[in-house]
């Protein structure tokens, strides 16, 4: 049993991902196609509508992206947005403008037809994002325009006999006021069930986790971030003792990680071998100070330490926490999906002849919290920030050694306690403390003493693209700089890291 599902063919606008947030959150569960999708590849007992997204070419040029005429034939409601509609117009024989300069911006329109069943229910003026250069002058045969703005003849058009819908703005933006409504209108023509939510995801991921897998085994690596965690969780949930899952510490983790990760999984009774590597990466990396050499050493430690102990589980398949963020990511125009690199355990599935189980593909970084949340996963684990594979080693600038990981530890615990006490660890989407290579001059009690500065840095950020500094308060930061110097040997100085991404990144190596 597959989801019922909207599918999303992607010609290359920015609000793409936004419009399957928006349907998910109505309820309905949309996937993205690249723009070249046939009616094969999208077609399925589970379709019950297409939306045609936007995108930045115009339909007049060569080479413009086209939609295989096929769908049209699957039998479901097909709604175009922007580019969608002119391409819908443009082979179905309306007539399109070629325009001088690009309309951009809020604009109002008028609903012309009464009886117009996108915009059921709905005041006949309202105000929509626009964003395209070309538009339909007229509505090819067959469909109706039932929307028009001051310079748009035709802002929406429908031909109700064979549910084919255009509009030609983004009801997926917030700034068009009622695009909730309007999308909603469109998944009752597609009589779609809205019931996708947690709960429902993983019924149906267990069911599908069985199929895959049959009675072979799975081997999954947990890092005590939230997406390997809920990934393990859910495996386990549908095979039992059949996962093996690895911890391997590297000796790069937040202070008592292991401890903290065994505490919250402790209820579950997971089958988990923790593997203590940290003397081995430790001493490999001694004195290392080049960031990509670090992350080179790691990576290869990481890959030999996990295949030894996933061979010996004789695992056929590799369990991992891809999200659907990752999917999309590199997925553009064209349509190949490639997953970005880090989320692999390096080339580790063809190395070792093993597939592939990711459960948690289709979601965003929410959904799986709310997954989280509901298979049982302690709060803190749900809501825990991300943390990069190479560990403590990029906030390390400098020659690694073990005195220098075991300082950083300590005051980033401290800043992290301190986050959350004030409430500010949740209002922040990532934040730690960066042990400088730099020394100064500072005194303690009588003495002069010449330590290690620390910087602390704590962001917000929507997608991690971009990130603005979070506005900590000064009593909040004077308490965390007091506390380090006081409590953690080795650093006698604490600054506050305020630049924005860009121009900065969020780590520092």
């Amino acid at each position: 049993m597959h989801h019922e599902r909207i599918a999303i063919l992607d010609y290359g606008s920015q609000y793409t991902r936004l419009i399957t947030r928006r349907l998910r959150e109505l309820g309905a569960f949309g996937l993205v196609y690249g723009p070249n999708a046939t009616a094969e590849e999208i077609g399925g007992a589970d379709l019950r509508g297409v939306i045609l997204s936007g995108g930045p070419n115009s339909v007049l040029e060569d080479g413009a992206p086209g939609v295989d005429p096929r769908i049209f034939e699957l039998g479901v409601p097909v709604l175009g947005v922007c580019y969608g509609l002119q391409l819908m117009s443009r082979d179905f024989g309306g007539q399109i403008h070629r325009a001088a300069k690009r309309e951009y911006g809020k604009a109002t329109i008028e609903v012309t037809d009464a009886d117009s069943v996108l915009f059921q229910g709905m005041n006949s003026e309202q105000v929509v994002w626009m964003s395209h250069g070309d538009h339909v002058e007229e509505a090819p045969e067959g469909f109706k325009t039932v929307a028009r703005t001051h310079g748009v003849p035709v802002a929406a058009m429908e031909d109700r006999a064979r549910r084919r819908f255009g509009i030609q703005f983004h009801p997926e933006v917030t700034h068009t006021v009622h695009g909730n409504a309007l999308l909603l209108n469109f998944l009752h023509v597609c009589s779609m069930k809205l019931d996708w939510n947690a709960g429902h995801f993983i019924e149906q991921k267990i069911e599908s986790i069985r199929k895959q897998v049959g009675n072979g085994t799975v081997v999954l690596g947990l890092s005590g971030g939230v997406d390997s965690s809920v990934a393990a969780l859910l495996l386990h949930k549908a095979i039992g003792d059949r996962l093996t899952c690895v911890f391997v510490d590297t000796g790069l983790m937040r202070k008592d990680e292991m401890k903290h990760v065994q505490e919250a999984f402790a209820p579950f009774d997971l089958k988990v071998k923790w593997v203590d590597a940290s003397e081995l990466f430790l001493k490999e990396l001694h004195g290392v100070s080049d960031p990509e050499q670090k992350r080179k050493i790691i990576g290869r430690l990481f890959v030999e330490t996990f295949e030894k102990e996933a061979k010996a589980t004789n695992a056929k398949f590799l369990g991992q926490g891809t999200l659907y963020p990752d999917v999309i990511e590199s997925s553009g125009i064209g349509g190949a999906v490639l997953v970005k690199s880090h989320h692999n355990v390096g080339g580790l599935p063809e190395r070792m002849n093993m597939q592939l189980v990711e459960p948690l593909r289709e979601l965003f970084k929410d959904e799986v919290r709310r997954a989280g949340l509901a298979l049982g996963l302690p709060e803190d684990m749900v809501w825990r920030h991300p943390f990069p594979g190479p560990g403590l080693a990029v906030r390390i600038p400098g020659p690694i050694s073990a005195d220098r990981v075991k300082i950083l530890q300590n005051a980033d615990d401290i800043f992290i306690e301190e986050l959350k006490l004030s409430g500010w660890y949740k209002l922040s989407s990532q934040a730690f403390a960066v042990l400088l290579p730099v020394q100064t001059v500072g005194i303690m009690g009588d003495e002069r003493t010449y330590e290690n500065m620390c910087a602390i840095r704590a962001v917000t950020s929507e997608d991690f693209m971009t990130a603005d500094w979070a506005r900590l308060p000064h009593e909040l930061l004077e308490k965390v700089a007091q506390r380090i110097v006081n409590e953690v040997k080795g650093i006698n100085r604490v600054v506050f890291d305020i630049t924005s991404k860009p121009p900065a990144t969020i780590e520092y190596e």
